[in-house]
């Protein structure tokens, strides 16, 4: 499902989504504000040829071969409740979500990040600078009494008002591969959120699911950990469920994207690529997933009369 672009009316909106139903072409409209509607459609194979008929509908809306269509439409639909047919489910798949198409240009909250992410671990050199890591970790590295590890989980540097803490582990990162996927996938999800919404939400966003991911890492295993990881795990959750819930919003995946961010999730909790913050995956992901979730089926409550 994907979005194809936007006319200024309802009216306009539904009598092209008809002539598009007219065509076999399976959409749907939905509002974005009181004088913007979004035009869906279903599937990959339609897009382009819908783009070029909607731009001939802009040209030329009073064109005789866009009249029939609100007929046609009311016809089919008597037809289906006549039949008892279903209409098809206007929802998003997840196995078949896929990126908006328009440039998407990079935001610069994200560029930001990326620049910020990438000079921390220059100067930590990946995670060789211990005098660097002490600063920006979570918490002290553990002390090591024989054989044991232990570290104290009540977070006492925060609680004495080092609050960037709880955040600035997500700059640091432990070698080239972690930093390029994490920045790769930053790039894109941040971007997206950033176009969609704006630099003030994804940065809000990003700090909720760093600190949550963090904590939560933390608590299971430690201070020694870093990465971008559980935000960009909880970026995916959150537009997953965002273009599931709630298309309007314009948030949507590429299937290639959603396969190698899960492949990747999985192959980490084998400890086949080493030690991997799991935890902050995890807890990244089901925080994103619940904020997308909630967000989408609030939107929903609002608009029901």
């Amino acid at each position: 499902m994907r979005p194809i672009g936007r006319l200024q009316n309802e009216a306009s909106a539904r009598r092209f989504g008809g002539f598009l139903h007219e065509q076999g072409i399976d959409n749907q409209v939905d509002p974005t504000s009181q004088n913007d509607w979004e035009v869906w459609v279903f599937d990959d194979e339609n897009v382009e040829r819908s783009k070029s008929l909607l731009e001939a509908f802009r040209l030329a809306p009073q064109d005789p071969r866009f009249s029939s269509s609100i007929r046609t439409v009311a016809r089919r639909r008597e037809q289906a409740e006549a039949t008892g047919v279903p209409g098809r489910a206007r929802t998003i798949d997840a196995r078949t979500m896929v990126f908006y198409r328009p440039p998407v240009p990079l935001g610069p909250l994200s560029i930001v990040l990326i620049a910020v992410s990438v000079a921390v671990t220059l100067l930590a050199n990946f995670g060789e600078n211990s005098s660097l890591l002490k600063i920006l970790s979570i918490s002290q590295f553990p002390a090591v009494f024989g054989r044991h590890v232990r570290w104290d989980r009540m977070l006492l540097e925060v609680r004495h008002g080092e609050l960037w803490r709880l955040f600035t582990p997500m700059f640091i990162h432990f070698g080239p591969i972690h930093i390029f996927f994490n920045m790769l996938w930053l790039r894109d999800l941040g971007s997206m959120i950033e176009a969609r919404r704006s630099s003030w939400f994804l940065l809000l966003l990003t700090l909720v699911l760093a600190g949550t991911s963090n904590v939560g890492q933390y608590l299971w295993a430690g201070p020694s950990f870093g990465g971008m990881s559980g935000v960009v795990y909880g970026l995916l959750g959150y537009i997953w469920m965002q273009g599931k819930f709630n298309p309007s919003s314009r948030l949507s995946l590429e299937p290639q994207t959603v396969t190698l961010m899960i492949v990747w999730f999985f192959v980490c909790l084998t400890g086949l690529v080493g030690n991997i913050a799991n935890a902050a995956h995890g807890v990244g992901l089901a925080a994103g997933v619940a904020w997308g979730f909630l967000e989408a089926r609030l939107k929903t409550a609002r608009m029901k009369p």
